[in-house]
């Protein structure tokens, strides 16, 4: 489960509602090296339902993750 901070939530309703399309974000991580992993986040303008991504819907927007990224982000918070 990913949980999203009452302030970001109103601040991705905002981002989404500013850019005037789009139905909420992909959160992801990639490699960075040295460091680590790094985490992603972008904008998503239309939902597919596919195998491969968790849909952790919120209110007003969906949160997308790709299955092989869920176990670095779970219990995330944002």
């Amino acid at each position: 489960m990913i949980s999203i901070t009452p302030t970001a939530n109103k601040k991705i309703q905002n981002l989404l509602a500013k850019r005037g399309k789009g139905v909420g974000i992909r959160l992801g991580v990639k490699t960075t090296g040295c460091s680590g992993l790094a985490y992603v986040l972008e904008y998503v303008k239309e939902y597919v339902p596919d195998a491969n991504t968790i849909n952790y819907a919120q209110n007003d927007f969906c949160v997308l993750v790709d299955k092989k990224h869920d176990v670095y982000l779970r219990e995330t918070k944002t």
